[in-house]
């Protein structure tokens, strides 16, 4: 029992003591401040039940309605949990989406409580900090590598803007492999890459590489040294991969066409699968709404200065100190 359900029930006794040393319902009904019918009501109850009658009535309706979801809708809401490991709220969202199902995140957790489906188990999230987007689609693309297994890695490429990515399998993480993986995400990106981020990781402070993004007007611009959080659009779509993706699938089958099962998965990230950040639009969906703004290459070519597109060499930090030693 609340407080404020005490002294109602205190306030109640008090009008009936009223009464009784008054002897009267008007009288007494003035003094305390109350209808003669409240008191009246309050008399009776009393008299029935006695002093269980002074609380209050439960107002709970006596039938609940309750949405009836049939066993092949069960089924569908958990294969959709078991596939992509989707909380409540993502799994509605699916549904209305993809099936034309409306059923409240509410009703979802009821089935998957009922199966007992444990839930998705929350990774601990770091200090909240400002999160920025590119106005348009190019303008800054986040490329990372991340190990999957032996001799085999992910480099993943994101565009910042419209969250569209190009993911490749490469048996090492070599300066040849990024150079061959840079080749690929200006073919498969359907704009031109105004910039690219990358950490510090060797295969990326190579000449080579660097001078093919010179070629195609590309400005290089590597993170700060020991910063993932600034990479961290791409960062967090590979921790996406390894949940939705990679926990499904059986790694140590030899049978298994991994490249050929990224190929799709990729895919449905760019054209299926909703993001939050893009107040749930997909990849393309948000590409469509901004191509217009989409510079040409003719465009991005008289922009790029060439001159101030030094190459930068792996321990560029420790150069520029010596430069300003010498100076000093």
């Amino acid at each position: 029992m609340t407080t404020q359900q005490i002294h109602s029930i205190k306030a109640r006794e008090t009008w009936l003591k009223v009464y009784q040393d008054l002897g009267s319902v008007a009288k007494a009904a003035r003094r305390c401040g109350i209808a003669r019918s409240t008191l009246y009501r309050w008399i009776e109850r009393f008299k029935e039940l006695g002093k269980e009658g002074l609380k209050d009535k439960s107002k709970r309706p006596h039938k609940l309605f309750r949405l009836k979801v049939t066993e092949e809708q069960e089924q569908l809401i958990l294969s959709i949990r078991k596939k992509y490991k989707y909380g409540q709220k993502r799994i509605s969202a699916h549904l209305l989406r993809h099936h034309g199902l409306k059923l409240s995140s509410t009703t979802v957790w009821r089935i998957l409580h009922k199966h007992q489906v444990a839930p998705v188990k929350k990774t601990r999230r770091s200090t909240k900090r400002k999160r920025y987007n590119r106005p348009v689609p190019g303008d800054r693309v986040q490329i990372d590598v991340t190990k999957i297994g032996p001799k085999c890695y992910q480099f993943t490429a994101i565009d910042d803007c419209t969250r569209l990515r190009v993911l490749r399998l490469y048996p090492d993480k070599t300066a040849d492999r990024s150079l061959t993986f840079l080749k690929e995400i200006i073919k498969a990106f359907p704009f031109p890459i105004q910039r690219i981020q990358t950490d510090w990781g060797t295969e990326f402070f190579n000449y080579l590489f660097q001078e093919a993004l010179a070629d195609h007007c590309i400005k290089f611009r590597p993170i700060k040294p020991r910063s993932p959080h600034l990479n961290g659009k791409v960062e967090r779509s590979q921790q996406t991969d390894k949940v939705e993706f990679y926990s499904v699938l059986n790694l140590k089958d030899k049978s298994l066409n991994l490249t050929g099962e990224l190929t799709q998965w990729e895919e449905f990230y760019n054209k299926q699968r909703m993001h939050s950040s893009l107040q749930g639009k997909t990849p393309w969906e948000k590409y469509l709404e901004v191509q217009q703004q989409v510079p040409t290459h003719e465009q991005i070519r008289q922009l790029y200065a060439q001159k101030k597109e030094d190459i930068l060499a792996r321990n560029y930090t420790f150069i520029q100190w010596k430069k300003k030693q010498a100076l000093s």
